[in-house]
């Protein structure tokens, strides 16, 4: 349950942190009751669901469930593993780390993960002496400043040449003992039968990809010569994925949390000219689009994103795609238009960076500025119709802003364009929102059924349409969290018998947590939690009031052991309703029923006395 961390370093992480001051770095709270309350850091919303219970040391999110204690809280706001988290929380705090014996198997992992990390730094450095030099590098190094690239940047992103033979990198890493079939799973090299290893990058301008501590993970090249593909990545590793990877982002990320913006790129060049133009909180995807799993890293880090893809219209077409995506995780967004085709390097090798940041940076568009303007290329505005089919398109999407004024401002910009009465035009916008509205769940976050009304700080007692016996199980499971005497009776009478899975597994673990000596503290028992669904499903527990489940137990307890007995009958009588046998199943059925009735009777009964507790 330690995940190769001591018990007593969890412990004392967490004693030395007050989870009000942990998460009133980043939200805004006021106190409510005996409970704080606060905008949620890890879903968009209008309405506060996120609370901070300083009695149980844990925070809960009504919306999106997020919860844990405050090493989870820390783990989701930077984008940290729990081991980072809890060793980033004991060093800030002067606690000493001392790391549990691991397996065989975790001991191989490390020491794998160890040789990669140590493989990728010296091929870096490898690949930038190339550079730097040799005659082999001299037109790498010479194409790098000719597109105003100088020593200084070249050093800060450590910037190299992979050379053009066959296979110098693997002679070199054999040679330094590195494992050669672990150099091909990393991706540096590959493998031919009967031509054994050799290099994956050759004759390519080389760009390390580092992970968010800075280790780098991964390499981008850029052909010199009439190699295809111009750009190649690393394959993915048990380091790299490019889904959830972003160049340049950890240099970028302390700009990026200062701002509480990001600039969004599509390649390393662009990145690197763009932080030479002064703007430090740039970062690129990797060959892929823009993924949800990118869109999470970055909201964890900022609230508005600016989108600076090439101008042509294949960068355009990925802006259009990438703002709904974006949107959708609560940014707010703006797309920067480059003119004439250009890309982000091209606009600044031509023009300089100050008129970059003027023009292009500060003049971005607003999301729906540019979804307006990008639509336009499908309609002819010089014939009529065409002009009409591209206001009908313009109003629906101006129907999709949520704030009047918004709608206002866009209705006037039309209006001002063609000869047609605001008026008119917001009469027809108005009925394309109704059509939406009528369409849309309300709420501010329709994805999630508890937030799916507008907050009042009642909707945790909204009626819930869980089966009954998942009510039970939820219950039996509340009054475990708060009383060990409790966990210990549910253990000896019912055991393992919970129909739901993520249920089983909770008791599992306080069982385990319990058979340790512990005594309840939630904020402990979810540290030894190793899924994240395990630990929300926890989070929500503690917000349970667990008193009438306490005084309710053995009904509770009695009701689940009826459960699975109602569910066999039942299976019973579809078997004999089966039978080819007339008479035989007659006379079976018979017996079922008569069981089947005196079961839901007494199923009928405990709901009876448990409903007399007002907490069921």
């Amino acid at each position: 349950m330690n995940r190769r961390i001591p018990d007593e370093v969890i412990e004392a992480v967490l004693k030395a942190y007050d989870i009000v001051d942990v998460v009133g770095r980043h939200v805004h709270l006021s106190k409510q009751g005996h409970y704080l309350k606060g905008l949620c850091p890890f879903h968009s919303e209008k309405s506060p669901s996120f609370t901070v219970t300083p009695e149980k040391q844990i925070y809960h999110c009504f919306g999106c469930h997020a919860g844990g204690n405050a090493i989870h809280f820390i783990m989701g706001v930077e984008g940290l593993s729990f081991g980072e988290a809890v060793r980033q929380m004991a060093e800030e705090a002067h606690i000493p780390v001392d790391w549990a014996p691991v397996t065989p198997e975790q001991t191989k992992e490390q020491a794998e993960a160890k040789a990669l990390y140590d493989a990728y730094e010296f091929t870096a450095k490898f690949y930038n002496y190339i550079m730097l030099n040799t005659e082999q590098g001299r037109p790498a190094l010479d194409y790098l400043r000719s597109r105003g690239m100088n020593d200084r940047i070249i050093e800060t992103f450590q910037l190299g040449y992979s050379p053009n033979m066959r296979d110098k990198l693997a002679e070199i890493l054999g040679k330094r003992g590195f494992d050669l079939a672990l150099m091909e799973k990393g991706g540096l090299l590959s493998h031919r039968e009967g031509s054994g290893y050799y290099d994956k990058f050759r004759d390519r301008i080389m760009f390390p990809i580092h992970d968010q501590k800075g280790r780098i993970i991964a390499f981008g090249g850029r052909a010199m010569g009439d190699i295809q593909p111009k750009y190649m990545n690393s394959p993915e590793s048990p380091l790299f994925n490019k889904s959830r990877n972003l160049y340049n982002f950890h240099q970028a990320r302390p700009q990026i949390r200062k701002s509480r913006t990001v600039v969004l790129l599509e390649g390393y060049v662009d990145a690197i000219k763009v932080w030479e133009a002064g703007i430090q909180n740039g970062v690129a995807s990797m060959g892929t689009a823009l993924t949800r799993e990118h869109a999470l890293l970055l909201r964890r880090n900022a609230d508005e994103a600016l989108l600076c893809y090439d101008g042509d219209p294949a960068g355009q077409n990925a802006a259009f795609k990438s703002i709904e995506l974006l949107e959708k995780e609560g940014f707010h967004v703006k797309v920067a238009w480059l003119p004439g085709g250009q890309d982000p390097d091209e606009f600044i090798t031509q023009f300089g960076g100050e008129r970059f940041r003027r023009e292009i940076i500060e003049g971005a568009l607003t999301s729906t500025k540019f979804k307006l303007q990008y639509i336009r290329k499908n309609f002819n505005l010089t014939d009529v119709d065409g002009r009409f089919r591209y206001i009908e398109s313009a109003l629906k999407l101006v129907a999709e802003l949520d704030a009047p004024y918004q709608r206002e401002h866009y209705i006037q910009e039309l209006a001002s364009e063609f000869p047609y009465a605001a008026d008119n035009l917001t009469q027809q916008m108005n009925g394309y929102r109704q059509d939406l509205l009528k369409k849309r769940e309300p709420g501010d976050n329709p994805e999630q059924s508890w937030n799916n009304i507008r907050n009042n700080g009642n909707n945790r007692n909204k009626v819930s349409v869980l089966p009954a016996h998942e009510h039970a199980e939820i219950s039996i499971l509340a009054a475990m969290l708060n009383d060990r005497e409790a966990a210990q009776q549910v253990q000896e009478e019912l055991g393992d018998g919970f129909s739901t899975e993520l249920h089983a597994a909770l008791a599992a673990y306080l069982y385990a947590y319990y058979a340790q000596g512990n005594e309840p503290d939630i904020s402990k028992f979810m540290a030894g939690l190793e899924d994240e669904t395990l630990e929300r499903a926890a989070a929500s527990l503690s917000m349970t009031d667990s008193q009438p489940a306490l005084r309710a137990l053995p009904d509770y307890i009695g009701y689940l052991k009826l459960y699975p007995r109602l569910k066999q009958l039942e299976k019973e009588r579809l078997e004999a309703e089966s039978m080819h046998d007339p008479l035989e199943a007659a006379r079976r059925l018979g017996g079922i029923a008569q069981e089947i009735a005196r079961v839901k009777k007494d199923i009928q009964a405990l709901e009876k006395q448990l409903n007399s507790f007002k907490g069921y």
